[in-house]
C-alpha cells in the first residue's frame, strides 16, 4: 500500500514506467554504424557462446568421459545429467583459467585502457585459446584438415587457421576421450563377467547379472576413491 500511495498518485499524473521505442534511423556518422556492427557482433557471440565453449576448451573430453563411468557402472541416471554437465564445466574453469586469464591480461585489458586495437585484442584473446588445441591436438588430424582445406602447407603453428584447428581438435578430444573410456570399462567388464558366470553356474539364468553386478561396481568404486583417481587423471592428461 505505501508503494501505490508513493509511486502511481493519481490518474492525471504522468505515467511513470518508461517508453522504449526501438527505431532505425540515419546517421552521418560512419562510427554510429560501426558500433552498431560491433553490438550486432557481440550479441550473436554470446547466442554461440556456449558452442564456443565446447568447441575450444577442456569440455569435450571431461563430459564424453563422465558420460563413459556412468554406461560403465550401469547407473542410467546417476549421476543425473545436471550434475555431469555442472562438473564438467567447473573442471573446464578450472583446467581454463590459466589460459583465460592471459587472454584477459594480454587482450581485453589493455584494450579497455586504450593502449592496443580492437583486432590486437582479438589476436591477443585468441592465442592462449590457440596454444592450448595445440597442445591437444594430434598432428595427423590436423594434417587431415589442412589437406582437405587445399590451403598451402603452413610453416608453423601461426600460419594454421583457427578454422582448421578447431575441428581437428575436437576429433582429437574424442578420440583421447575414448581411449580413456575404455580404460574405464575395464575393471567394471571384468565384475559382469565374473557374476554372470557365477550365476549361470548355479543355474539363474532368469535373474538380470545387471541386478547383482550394480552393488559390486558401486563398491569397488568407493573403495578405491574412484572420484578421485578419475578427475585427478582427466586433469593431468591435459599437461
Amino acid at each position: 500500500m505505501l508503494f501505490f500511495f508513493l509511486f502511481v498518485g493519481d490518474a492525471s499524473a504522468a505515467p511513470l514506467i518508461p517508453n522504449v521505442n526501438i527505431d532505425v534511423g540515419s546517421s552521418d556518422n560512419p562510427q554510429d554504424v560501426a558500433v552498431t556492427l560491433q553490438l550486432m557482433a557481440v550479441l550473436t557471440i554470446l547466442s554461440i557462446a556456449p558452442s564456443i565453449l565446447i568447441m575450444t576448451t577442456a569440455f569435450i573430453r571431461i563430459v564424453v568421459v563422465l558420460g563413459f563411468l556412468r554406461n560403465a557402472m550401469s547407473t542410467q541416471t546417476t549421476p543425473p545429467n545436471m550434475v555431469i554437465i555442472g562438473l564438467s564445466l567447473f573442471l573446464t574453469f578450472y583446467i581454463m583459467a590459466p589460459y583465460w586469464n592471459q587472454g584477459y591480461e594480454n587482450g581485453l585489458q589493455p584494450y579497455l585502457a586504450g593502449q592496443i586495437t580492437q583486432e590486437e585484442a582479438l589476436d591477443n584473446v585468441v592465442e592462449p585459446i590457440r596454444e592450448f588445441m595445440f597442445k591437444q591436438t594430434r598432428e595427423a588430424d590436423l594434417a587431415m584438415f589442412v589437406n582437405l582445406a587445399d590451403a598451402p602447407r603452413p610453416n608453423g603453428p601461426e600460419e594454421v587457421s583457427t578454422f582448421t584447428l578447431i575441428p581437428a581438435f575436437m576429433i582429437s578430444e574424442l578420440k583421447t576421450a575414448f581411449q580413456l573410456g575404455f580404460m574405464i570399462y575395464i575393471p567394471f567388464i571384468v565384475i559382469d563377467m565374473i557374476v554372470a558366470s557365477t550365476l549361470m553356474s548355479m543355474g539363474m539364468m532368469m535373474l538380470p547379472p545387471v541386478m547383482i553386478s550394480l552393488p559390486f561396481k558401486i563398491l569397488l568404486f568407493v573403495l578405491v576413491d574412484g572420484w578421485h583417481l578419475l578427475i585427478k587423471s582427466l586433469i593431468i592428461s591435459f599437461h
